[in-house]
C-alpha cells in the first residue's frame, strides 16, 4: 500500500479540499465584520453563488477555462447583489444587522430565491458539465505525504491560498486596511480624520458577498458538483464560527477552516477505509464545534479578549457639525 494511502494523508487532503468553500465565506465575513457590520446571511449569499455558478455551468458551451472564470463571476455578482441589500439596509437605514442577515438569508436560501431560481433555470437534472478538477499541479500530485495534500487540489484551492495572503496583507500592510480597521474599532474617530464609514462598510460588505458567493460555486462547480436545493448545508453558519475561532484574523482562520472541513469529511473518509462509525455522529461534530464557539463568545467580554472589533454590530450615525 501507497504512504498517500494512508488514512491521515486522505483525511488531512480531504480537510483542505472540504474545508477551501469556508475559507472563501470566512474571509469575506472577516472584511464585512472588521468594518463593523455583522452579516448573518453568509448562507444564503453562498446558495446564490451555487446557483448562479450553476447555471452558468450547465448552460454555456466553450472551454471549461472559459466557462469556470465566467461561472465565478455570475456567483460573485449574485451573491454581491445579497449583501447590497443588507448593506442598504444596515448602513443607510441602520436596522438591526441580525434581523436583517437572518432575513436574507431566509430570502435567499433553500425557502427562497436560490431556490425560485433553480426551477425556473431546470437545474438539478445532473453533473454540471463543467467543473473544477484536482490538477495534479506542476505533475506532483503522487509525491508522497505532501502530493495528495499540497499538489493534488482544485484551482479554487489555490485561489483561496492567494486571496488569504492578498487579505492578510491589505489588512495588516496597507493604509486602506488600517482605514478599515479604523472604522471597525472606532467609527467616530475615522470619521473625524476624514475616513468615509458609510462607504466603507459599503465595499467591505459587498467584497464579503462576492467572497461568499465563490464559496457557494465550490459546492455546484466542484464539492457536489450540480444543483441541490440546500447544497451548502449550513456551511455559512460554520463560516461565521471560523471568523470568530480565528481571532478575525486571515491566516488563523485558515487553519480553523481546515479544521472543519476536516471534520465535515471525516465520514468519507472512514467510510472508504471500511471503518463502521456512527454517520449522524461524524456528520453532527462540525455543527457541534460550531456551537461550542458561538456559546464560548456569547457575551460582549468574551467577544473584546478574543479582538472583535469595538464597534461591530453597532450602526454609526454621523452628527452634524
Amino acid at each position: 500500500m501507497s504512504i498517500n494511502d494512508n488514512l491521515f494523508i486522505i483525511i488531512a487532503a480531504a480537510a483542505i479540499y472540504y474545508g477551501t468553500p469556508l475559507v472563501f465565506a470566512a474571509l469575506g465575513e472577516i472584511l464585512a465584520e472588521r468594518s463593523g457590520v455583522i452579516n448573518l446571511g453568509v448562507e444564503g449569499m453562498m446558495l446564490l453563488g451555487a446557483v448562479g455558478a450553476c447555471w452558468v455551468a450547465t448552460n454555456f458551451d466553450g472551454q471549461a477555462g472559459i466557462v469556470l472564470p465566467l461561472a465565478l463571476l455570475v456567483a460573485m455578482a449574485l451573491a454581491t447583489a445579497g449583501a447590497a441589500i443588507h448593506a442598504f439596509l444596515t448602513i443607510t437605514l441602520r436596522v438591526n444587522q441580525i434581523i436583517s442577515g437572518l432575513a436574507l438569508t431566509i430570502f435567499a436560501g433553500i425557502a427562497g430565491v436560490s431556490s425560485y431560481l433553480a426551477g425556473i433555470w431546470d437545474l438539478g437534472q445532473g453533473p454540471v458539465p463543467n467543473q473544477f478538477d484536482n490538477m495534479n499541479l506542476f505533475g506532483l500530485g503522487k509525491v508522497p505525504i505532501l502530493g495528495p495534500i499540497i499538489f493534488d487540489q482544485t484551482a479554487l484551492t489555490y485561489l483561496s491560498w492567494v486571496c488569504v495572503i492578498g487579505v492578510s496583507i491589505y489588512l495588516f500592510r496597507t493604509r486602506l486596511g488600517l482605514q478599515l480597521r479604523a472604522v471597525g474599532e472606532s467609527p467616530q474617530s475615522a470619521d473625524s480624520v476624514g475616513v468615509g464609514v458609510a462607504r466603507t462598510r459599503y465595499v467591505h460588505v459587498l467584497i464579503g458577498g462576492a467572497f461568499a458567493g465563490i464559496a457557494g460555486a465550490c459546492f455546484s462547480l466542484s464539492i457536489v458538483p450540480q444543483w441541490v436545493n440546500g447544497m451548502t448545508a449550513g456551511q455559512g453558519w460554520i463560516a461565521l464560527a471560523l471568523v470568530i475561532f480565528g481571532f478575525w484574523r486571515p491566516d488563523l482562520m485558515l487553519v480553523g477552516a481546515y479544521l472543519f472541513g476536516g471534520l465535515s469529511s471525516l465520514r468519507f473518509s472512514l467510510q472508504a477505509r471500511g471503518i463502521d462509525v456512527p454517520s449522524a455522529l461524524l456528520d453532527a461534530l462540525p455543527y457541534i464545534m460550531t456551537i461550542v464557539v458561538l456559546v464560548i463568545v456569547s457575551n460582549s467580554a468574551a467577544r473584546r479578549r478574543l479582538g472583535a472589533p469595538a464597534a461591530l454590530g453597532k450602526p454609526y450615525e454621523r452628527e452634524e457639525r
